[in-house]
């Protein structure tokens, strides 16, 4: 059984990494900026996780504060709801790092205009393809502020999303709501609508972005591609106030990538106050052709719940 090991390692385009391995998973994170989590792969397989090696940045509307938020890519920490220009502060400025228990903790600089600061622990197991991470925000202001944790992550174009559709016993009472973004069409041929299952497959030739979310009653989403098949789990609080019409997950595409999206409850954060959510990712070798098939898509979650 392979040790934890922590090491320091440079990038030709994102400069200072700390990578993490348990011998099964690779995963590399950002120390000049963010933090992002930079890469995830399985050991020798390709990074998961979307990069912007232009470094290009969202667009003038949003330069209101001293620097330009860069879009870089990778998985990181936001707040909900998405508000100009506060969710669009930059993350430019170095990161520390703590060694704890079978993993590191990353936190951000303050963020000045905000009154937050950022970070995530992320903890390997040992001898299985698993990490838990542990997304924070914390009240540095001087004023309460109320927000929701956002954890984001940028998955690489290619691949296909599949997300359950809750099946709550609900009656004559409606059992899911979903929410749409003003850019999404409804008949937009990337997502697939189910009993079971929602799909999201990225299609290099369709530019225009589509978004949706919904009450993920679940806590689980997966993204196939590259050999790979990454699932992601989440906390979830029955009955939650959440935000965007009450949705714990959401996912958005474009041509180049899709995020997938978890989200905690409207909290109000006073002074020194934080809030948490945690993630369970797990990331298994695993040969997937993009179907709508539900029994397919069914005996293929069972088999990775079954790992």
């Amino acid at each position: 059984m392979a040790a934890i090991t922590i090491n320091k390692i440079t990038d030709p385009v994102f400069g200072n990494l700390v990578q993490l391995t348990n011998g099964l998973l690779d995963i590399r994170v950002s120390m000049d900026f963010g933090p992002r989590v930079m890469h995830l792969s399985r050991v020798g397989m390709e990074n998961m996780f979307y990069q912007d090696k232009t470094k290009s940045v969202i667009g003038d509307k949003y330069d209101v504060f001293d620097d330009q938020l860069i879009i870089y890519g990778g998985h990181r920490v936001w707040l909900s709801p998405e508000v100009v220009p506060r969710c669009y502060h930059p993350d430019n400025e170095p990161v520390t790092m703590e060694e704890v228990s079978g993993g590191a903790k990353f936190t951000a600089a303050p963020e000045k205009h905000n009154g937050i600061q950022k970070g995530f622990t992320i903890v390997l197991e040992e001898g299985a393809p698993y990490a838990n991470v542990l997304h924070t925000i914390t009240n540095v202001g001087l004023w309460d502020i109320e927000i929701a944790i956002w954890c984001l992550s940028m998955m690489d174009g290619g691949g296909q999303e599949v997300m359950p559709m809750p099946d709550t016993k609900s009656g004559y009472l409606p059992n899911r709501n979903i929410s749409l973004w003003e850019y999404s069409e409804m008949n937009d041929s990337r997502v697939y609508w189910g009993k079971g299952f929602i799909t999201l497959t990225p299609n290099a030739d369709m530019t225009h972005p589509f978004k949706l979310g919904y009450n993920n009653a679940d806590g689980w989403a997966a993204y196939f591609n590259k050999g790979q098949a990454y699932v992601k789990r989440f906390e979830l609080i029955e009955e939650g106030m959440y935000p965007d019409g009450g949705c714990s997950y959401e996912s958005y595409v474009n041509a180049k990538m899709l995020e997938m999206e978890t989200l905690g409850e409207l909290t109000i954060l006073e002074p020194g106050e934080s809030v948490s959510l945690q993630e369970e990712w797990e990331l298994y070798q695993f040969d997937h052709e993009p179907t709508n098939d539900e029994g397919k898509l069914k005996s293929i979650i069972e088999e990775l719940a079954y790992k």
